[in-house]
């Protein structure tokens, strides 16, 4: 599985292929909808789309693809790997140490990214089904809407088979689609050569200082650079040099097709939007077959997303910003995974999107603050990503000064469009920080007052109760699983499980612990045997990116342990003696229940019982951590954090 990794991360024609269909499909859709946006925000603002205005907006488009992906992601950015893996909390990770408000940062801009990913889908496809519109002029709106939405819906179903089978066939797709975005875009320019003067960025700054009304056309034109994100939060299913050597080809095919559809406009008497700029480069024999292609983009526009998405969710709950749902791993490649409940919650959150806004058009306000914003996070994290790689302060200053210039610059265009549907963003970006934000604290609350035990003191007890024939035999092998590092330490509760709750004798008591780095792919484990053929306590570092299979891990670290004489788990029962049966295993987990007899704030109360609540829809703690559902009991202990004081009763005689 390692080997298929590194292949994939090599710079091969085959691997840059792939990196065309992950990658590159969200940013590789733009053309489908930016210069349409332009053209409807200068007639919204009362101008008319004369030579100045394209001239500058296609300038301008330029210069965002240059300065915002080539220069900030492609170079920059994908140098904030964390092992080969991208994406905000990748870059999360190795700055948090800096200072703990980067937290926020972090649970903003992964909130903004799977807002985008309930967005991305509807306004990629949409625009493309929108291009019947250029054959058939009369279809109606529900027609549309219906056909996005079945093809939305195809889409989140073969989610399930992983990136690696989607990516080998939509590679091949993605390079006709860059093909002819070139090709059609070259066929304008040699009809209308002087567009090429646009590449000169006078024509972007004069648009913006001296053109009534232009400077607010950067809404629109930030839609050009939308996937850059995505481009580094899919890192780690193509690698670095696949990504930077495809966005030579990409890029230039996107130059040419925006330079094109500014040749078509120039040519026309009174361009509008009534007829989008990139179906109008079109010879009209080739319509069809550019619709066809288009859709096949957009779909895999919404792929780049979704996984994307998969990736964050991942990462976010082992950071415990995010709840524990179930993920399967459905490829042979490492960092490819499916999450099926956040596959439906999308795909809910998708097609409330189409039948809410209806056009594609109405889609772009809260598309470009979603992404906006994700990129203003992403610069501030960058900055302390910068600070220890060494940069000198001179070179990170002119670093900050020009992308929030850049950045804020179309934050305040974009937030212009809050009403006309921005809100949405906000609205779902704030119900996934309200989650993380529960989770997050909920766990901070429980470790922070959580009591722990030396296992040393109860060892004694341990080892009687282990003898204690008069107790029936819970299991041979009696496993628990404790957050505390600690070589001798494990949770109250587990103590009180064993001892008090309802006596669990068995021969050999495990206590395992999962500490979660900050790498991907770590998979390493030690042991310490607290008493020889009695307590074990084992510790599994484990990457962010790895899954937790806990009984197949246990049992190679047993089996290791057994061939060096560390430990013996045959079989202690009397008739099973000396017959080398391995003795059965029972896995014991602890779900708290939070008890009454609590005296919190009522914030405190009010977290942890949401995030209780929250539970109820997640994973269950046997599916999280790969066990065997009949080697597992469930079993609830009352959270008693802080408990009640001050109570006091009187007793009444007859």
């Amino acid at each position: 599985m390692g080997q298929d990794h590194n292949n994939l991360h090599k710079l091969t024609a085959a691997g840059a292929l792939v990196t065309l269909g992950i990658i590159f499909g969200d940013i590789g859709t733009s053309p489908l909808y930016v210069m349409k946006a332009v053209l409807t925000d200068i007639e919204k603002s009362g101008g008319t789309p004369n030579k100045d205005f394209i001239y500058g907006a296609i300038s301008a488009v330029f210069w965002t693809l240059t300065m915002q992906t080539t220069i900030k992601y492609v170079i920059i950015t994908l140098r904030a790997d964390n092992k080969g893996e991208g994406g905000i909390f990748s870059l999360y990770t190795l700055v948090r140490r800096k200072a703990k408000w980067l937290m926020v940062i972090a649970m903003i801009g992964g909130s903004m990214l799977l807002a985008e990913g309930i967005i991305t889908p509807p306004i990629s496809v949409v625009s493309a089904v929108e291009g019947l519109r250029q054959l058939k002029p009369n279809i109606e709106k529900n027609q549309i809407l219906i056909i996005a939405s079945i093809i939305i819906t195809i889409i989140f179903f073969f989610q399930r088979f992983g990136t690696s089978v989607v990516g080998k066939s939509f590679g091949p797709m993605m390079f006709v689609w860059f093909s002819m975005l070139g090709i059609l875009g070259v066929y304008q320019i040699v009809q209308h050569p002087d567009i090429l003067l646009a590449l000169s960025p006078h024509y972007a700054l004069n648009m913006l200082i001296n053109i009534p009304h232009g400077f607010w056309l950067l809404g629109a034109v930030f839609l050009c650079t939308t996937g850059a994100e995505a481009l580094y939060s899919d890192l780690g299913h193509c690698g670095r040099p696949n990504v930077r050597v495809s966005w030579i080809f990409v890029k230039l095919c996107l130059v040419l097709n925006y330079f094109g559809q500014g040749a078509w406009l120039l040519a026309q008497d009174k361009p509008t939007s009534a007829i989008n700029p990139f179906y109008g480069v079109m010879p009209e024999w080739f319509v069809l077959f550019g619709v066809i292609i288009a859709t096949l983009a957009a779909i895999i526009a919404s792929q780049a997303l979704i996984s994307g998405s998969f990736t964050l969710v991942s990462e976010a709950i082992r950071l415990n910003f995010f709840p524990k749902v179930k993920i399967n791993y459905p490829s042979k490649f490492k960092g490819q995974l499916y999450v099926p409940s956040v596959n439906t919650m999308l795909w809910i959150g998708c097609i409330g999107v189409v039948w809410f806004f209806g056009e594609s058009s109405a889609m772009e306000a809260a598309y470009g603050l979603s992404i906006n914003t994700t990129m203003l996070m992403s610069t501030t994290l960058l900055v302390f990503f910068l600070q220890s790689q060494k940069v000198h302060r001179v070179l990170i200053g002119i670093f900050l000064v020009i992308y929030l210039a850049i950045e804020l610059s179309f934050y305040a265009t974009n937030l212009l469009k809050f009403a006309n549907g921005g809100y949405v963003t906000f609205i779902i970006a704030s119900v996934i920080i309200f989650v993380m934000w529960v989770r997050h604290k909920a766990v901070d609350i429980k470790r922070r007052l959580t009591d722990y035990v030396k296992v040393s003191d109860y060892l004694e007890q341990l080892m009687a109760l282990s003898k204690d024939t008069t107790i029936p035999k819970y299991a041979t092998h009696l496993v628990f699983l404790s957050t505390m590092r600690s070589d001798d330490k494990v949770e109250q509760k587990i103590i009180y499980s064993i001892l008090q709750k309802q006596p669990k004798r068995a021969d050999l008591y495990w206590f395992v612990h999962i500490e979660v780095t900050d790498e991907p792919y770590t998979m390493e484990y030690k042991t310490k045997i607290i008493a020889t053929d009695d307590v074990v306590k084992v510790e599994f570092r484990l990457g962010f990116r790895v899954e937790q299979r806990i009984s197949l891990f246990l049992r190679l670290v047993i089996q290791e342990m057994v061939r060096n004489g560390e430990i013996d788990v045959r079989s202690r029962y009397h008739s099973l003696k000396g017959r080398n049966v391995i003795g059965d295993f029972r896995f014991v987990i602890l779900e708290e229940v939070l008890s009454s007899d609590n005296d919190l704030p009522f914030m405190e109360q009010f977290i942890l019982n949401t995030d209780i609540s929250i539970k109820n829809f997640t994973a269950s703690p046997e599916k999280w951590f790969g066990l065997d559902t009949s080697l597992v009991t469930i079993e609830k202990v009352p959270l008693v954090i802080n408990p009640a004081t001050g109570v006091q009763l009187q007793r009444v005689y007859d």
